[in-house]
């Protein structure tokens, strides 16, 4: 005998590593969660059921469009409102929120002015799809000639700011307005890709820092009526937060939650979805995590104290995420040991960020 469920099952576009997780999380709940991928055959989707997305831009294959036209696809039209830079920035403009300056890009000829205005140095992306450091080109007088034309049109320019650091907010939004926030995590992105995360109480700036973030992201959720999980990157420059992106979904920079929060970023995500009775998220350990790129499986990892490697089962090629390890405890010491016995078991360019998130760990426990 089939049994009946307690909640509608949530489809995901998209299978990936976050799609993954979604299911994992959804599990202890028994929420069946279902990814789906892109060039997945159309089926039919029960009316009850709802919808999410791993990712934020998607081809329109045959099931993406038969997906977009069920009435429970939470947060479509805000994904595609975001995946464009042009009219994400241009929301962040209209709700009177700070990021750095910029503009469409049309035509090689703007960009005199625009050095002349705003700066001699721009960053030029993709409206669409660019990522992890990809369709992003910084730009000057003298190599503005790498831009070819098909960009124009197609590319925003933005001022380069040259940031103190780079911090992130993950947070919620249910049906009924309410939020729930997680702490403001501190980030270093290698070559365009976020490598690193340290969460720990008491860093400098910190509590200025998260009041001015959840009232950025909260602005930005109530206005588009959005539900579930978001993440917004921001520079730190001075005491100012400027709003590098935001990505609605569940985020990278958040899955230090699934090892050092009450409720992780993927379970969150399903409450709100689903509108289930919900907690204060309580963050009860100092947290790292370590994010894997194009680095080959060691078993050795997983004999790392107060650790969990989250891998993702893909080919590993350069510059792909492959994996990624979390490690919490409520004493910073035994943390840093943790890392010291990662840096013998990584490749030599993890050094750095490892050193990075050891003097973060320090920073939190002096101030």
């Amino acid at each position: 005998m089939q049994k009946s469920a307690l909640y509608p099952t949530v489809y995901v576009l998209g299978d990936g590593q976050l799609g993954r997780m979604l299911r994992y999380a959804g599990a202890p709940l028994d929420i069946e969660v279902q990814p789906l991928a892109f060039d997945a055959p159309v089926f039919d989707i029960p009316e009850n059921s709802l919808i999410t997305a791993e990712i934020e831009h998607w081809e329109p294959t045959p099931l993406a469009e038969h997906l977009a036209r069920h009435p429970n696809f939470v947060n479509q039209s805000v994904s595609g409102k975001l995946a464009d830079r042009l009219s994400q920035k241009s929301l962040l403009d209209e709700l009177g929120l700070a990021t750095s300056p910029w503009c469409l890009l049309s035509s090689a000829e703007q960009l005199p002015q625009f050095f002349a205005n705003i700066g001699e140095k721009v960053v030029v992306k993709r409206r669409m799809g660019g990522y992890d450091g990809r369709g992003q080109w910084i730009i000057t007088d003298e190599n503005k000639s790498v831009l070819s034309d098909d960009l124009f049109g197609e590319t925003i320019a933005e001022k380069f700011i040259p940031f103190d650091y780079e911090v992130s907010l993950v947070g919620a939004r249910f049906r009924n307005g309410e939020t729930r926030f997680y702490p403001v995590t501190y980030n270093l992105q290698q070559n365009g890709i976020l490598r690193y995360s340290v969460i720990a109480p008491n860093f400098p700036q910190q509590a200025q820092q998260q009041k001015q973030a959840e009232m950025m992201l909260g602005k930005i959720m109530q206005h588009l009526d959005y539900v579930g999980v978001m993440a917004m990157e921001c520079f730190v420059v001075g005491d100012q937060l400027l709003i590098n992106e935001l990505a609605p979904r569940v985020h990278n920079s958040g899955h230090w939650t699934q090892s050092g929060c009450s409720i992780s970023q993927f379970e969150l995500h399903l409450r709100a979805l689903l509108d289930l009775p919900t907690p204060a998220l309580e963050v009860f350990a100092p947290s790292v995590m370590v994010n894997l790129i194009g680095t080959a499986h060691n078993p050795n990892w997983l004999n790392t104290p107060f650790s969990q490697l989250h891998w993702y089962g893909k080919e590993v090629r350069q510059g792909r995420k492959v994996g990624h390890i979390n490690l919490s405890h409520p004493d910073r010491n035994q943390l840093i040991r943790s890392l010291e016995k990662l840096r013998q078991e990584l490749p030599e360019d993890y050094y750095s960020g490892l050193d990075w998130a050891i003097n973060k760990l320090n920073a939190a426990a002096k101030s």
